[in-house]
């Protein structure tokens, strides 16, 4: 997609006000499952940034991982906590402070980066196939890393429901 046309221009900025609304709620908001679920906007409002990019490798891992698997794991989270309802976060003035001014400094830097950078426009690079390359990649030559990966995440998985089902103790002394 370039964004040379209008309609690509208003989509971009749809996107990018999407992305950044729901950020910002994620920060702002006092109840951790909204806050969770204003996560998995964010997330997919980056993969259409990497999908405008022409990065599609990168907006289908964005979706698959941040905004499918991490977002899972983090209702899990908060969902085997035993204080599910009415969990709120406080935040109080004295911890708010150094947020908003490291968040500033972050402005600033990024305001400078971007007033000095030289913003010369590049020829476009052809993308197609960067999907089938890294699946090839990953299914022939790096196989058993990956399937150790994935048998990994199953260990950690049963752990974690084991860890959380109903009268586990702290401590193995503690049933005996």
């Amino acid at each position: 997609m370039s964004l040379e046309s209008g309609a690509h221009t208003v989509i971009w900025y749809c996107f990018a006000f999407l992305t950044a609304g729901s950020a910002a709620y994620v920060v702002l908001t006092r109840n951790i499952v909204r806050a969770a679920f204003a996560l998995v906007a964010t997330f997919i409002g980056v993969a259409t940034q990497y999908l405008f990019l022409q990065a599609d490798f990168l907006a289908a891992a964005q979706v698959l991982i941040y905004a499918g698997g991490i977002t899972v794991l983090l209702l899990f989270g908060v969902m085997l906590t035993h204080r599910v309802q009415g969990m709120e976060m406080r935040l109080e003035p004295v911890k708010a402070v150094p947020g908003v001014l490291v968040a500033l400094g972050f402005l600033v830097a990024i305001g400078a980066a971007i007033s000095r950078a030289d913003w010369h426009l590049v020829t476009p690079v052809d993308s197609s196939g960067t999907t089938a390359l890294v699946g090839e990649a990953i299914m022939t030559h790096h196989l058993l890393p990956f399937e150790e990966i994935s048998v990994l995440l199953l260990v950690v998985l049963v752990g974690a429901l084991f860890i959380a089902r109903p009268g586990h103790s702290q401590s193995a002394g503690e049933d005996e």
